[in-house]
Order: structure tokens, then C-alpha cells, then sequence
């Protein structure tokens, strides 16, 4: 499961053994595994995350330095994110870039039982990454499909409203203050225990950017597994945490939907191992289109 090189480079960062390894389901971009490790102070549970996607690994080299340094600003600023235990950040040990971090407690949770302390719960979260200043980071905030050629999907059965998010995306970009950003906060990176957050996992997007784009991208999430009522109850419940703070503006939900382009949307399979029963390709569209209506509309 693991290669004789990365195992002893395991044991070598930790001076511990390595006692188990189990592959975390659910990842799509990266390999995860769950590394037991064991010493004369116990066993510890860690994560090993490889980027073995080689066109991501070709675009962004520097990926694994990217998760460990956020991971790190998120320490110091004492934000509940797993502990940054080594890196290989160009794969000499690993074969593939990749990271290793103490794996924290909870779970991921989808479904809740009490739905309104959940969406609080993960606004609350949000607010809390947003007031971490990110002044010197290095990474800045970027739309994944900047200078691509945008087209109104084929797939869509509100073609004007996609035609009107898109001329909105690339009109004149807006102003923002700079926050330290997750960039891909969504329910599937929030875990759970005892019904409160116990941390947010995978960094590897972290920036300092528009606290705006990590609400859009958790409210078209939340859009796509629960619809729209709900991302707006998170919207709500982040103005409330975030007060002051924030300003709401449409164009960032837009940003966060357009972007996504020019796939169509689909089961995301974090989704499937965390116990969401199958959600139709039709049924995503149709609540894609239905978020990008409710968007518009608050303009």
C-alpha cells in the first residue's frame, strides 16, 4: 500500500514505527491514507496525503508547500486544522509531492439531525478562518478557470440566466479587503464531534483572498446536496456571525458557480462516503440552474 521509501520516511520525520496503513475513502484528487504509527509514548493516528494527479502536480509544483504553509499559518492563529508533522514537497520520498499531519478528531457530517445548529455551526466556523489576518501570505486568491473561454453549459435548461451569470463573472472584477482564506470550505472539509466543529481539513487552497468566495463556494455546496433554501440559511447565519464584517455581494455566488465550468455537475463522490444516498445528474442540474436563478435575483 505504501512504498518501502515512504514508509521509511515516515518513521525517519517521526521516529516512530509504522504500525498500520488504511486508505481514507472518498478523496478525488489526492491518495489518502490513515498512518498508524507507534513509540515508546503510544501510537498516534496521522494522515499522509500524496498528490498523484500529474496535470494538478504540473500546474501547481509547489502544492504540498502550499497545504503545509497554510496549515501552519492556521496553527499559529489557533485554528482547530490538523498539525503539519512533515512535507515532501517535490516527491524524492513519496514518489509524488505530498504531506503528513496529525489526524484530528471527528467526523464528516452531511446529513444532521438538527439542521439549523449544522449550518450555524459552519458559518460560525467560516467566520472564524475570515478574521485571521493573511497580510504577507503567499498565495493570493485566483479563479480556477481564469482566462478560459466561458460558454453557457449545454446541459442547462436556464440558458439566459447562465448567459447572465457569465457577462456578470467577467465584467470588471470587484474590490475586496483580504482575509486568510480556505478556498474549498464546504461541508466535506468540516468535522464534527459531539455536534460542534472539531476542525476544518484540506488546505491545500489556501490563500488570502475574499472571505466572500469561501460563503459562495460553501452556499453552492450546500445548494447542490440540499438546495437552495438551505445555502440560504447559511448565508444568513454567516451575516449574523460575520456582522460588520462582511458585505454580501451576489457576484462572488456567481463566481463560485461559473468557475466550476465547463464540467457538468455530478455526484461528488466525498458525498457517496460519507452516506449521501445517490443524487441523479439530472437532480444536480436542476438544482444548479435553481441556485443560479435565486442568485440573480438578489441583485
Amino acid at each position: 500500500m505504501l512504498s518501502e521509501n515512504t514508509r521509511r520516511w515516515i518513521e525517519s520525520t517521526t521516529g516512530a514505527r509504522v504500525f498500520s496503513v488504511a486508505v481514507l475513502p472518498g478523496a478525488t484528487s489526492s491518495l489518502l491514507h490513515a498512518v498508524e504509527i507507534e513509540s515508546a509514548a503510544g501510537r498516534q493516528s496521522l494522515v499522509l496525503r500524496r498528490f498523484a494527479n500529474q496535470e494538478w502536480v504540473r500546474r501547481e509544483p509547489d502544492v504540498a508547500i502550499r497545504e503545509g504553509l497554510s496549515l501552519q499559518h492556521a496553527t499559529r492563529a489557533g485554528l482547530p486544522v490538523p498539525g503539519l508533522i512533515a512535507l515532501d514537497p517535490d516527491g524524492t520520498h513519496c514518489g509524488v509531492p505530498a504531506t503528513l499531519v496529525a489526524k484530528i478528531p471527528g467526523s464528516v457530517v452531511l446529513e444532521p439531525g438538527d439542521r439549523t445548529s449544522w449550518v450555524r455551526g459552519l458559518a460560525e466556523s467560516a467566520a472564524r478562518i475570515h478574521r485571521v489576518d493573511a497580510g504577507g501570505f503567499r498565495w493570493k486568491y485566483r479563479r480556477y478557470n481564469d482566462g478560459q473561454a466561458l460558454a453557457v453549459p449545454n446541459w442547462s435548461k436556464q440558458r439566459e440566466a447562465w448567459k447572465k451569470a457569465i457577462e456578470i463573472v467577467e465584467g470588471p472584477p470587484r474590490t475586496y479587503s483580504e482575509s486568510f482564506v480556505h478556498r474549498d470550505y464546504h461541508p466535506g472539509n468540516v468535522l464534527w464531534q459531539n455536534g460542534v466543529v472539531s476542525g476544518v481539513v484540506d488546505w491545500v487552497n489556501g490563500c488570502r483572498g475574499p472571505a466572500a468566495i469561501d460563503v459562495a463556494w460553501c452556499r453552492h455546496n450546500l445548494a447542490n446536496l440540499h438546495g437552495v433554501s438551505v445555502a440560504d440559511d447559511f448565508l444568513a447565519a454567516y451575516i449574523a456571525e460575520a456582522g460588520s464584517e462582511f458585505e454580501y455581494d451576489p457576484y462572488w455566488d456567481l463566481m463560485s458557480v461559473v468557475e466550476l465550468l465547463p464540467g457538468p455537475p455530478s455526484m461528488y463522490e466525498g458525498w457517496r462516503a460519507s452516506g449521501v444516498p445517490n443524487i441523479t445528474n439530472a437532480l444536480m442540474r436542476e438544482r444548479v440552474d435553481e441556485y443560479i436563478i435565486s442568485v440573480l435575483a438578489r441583485l
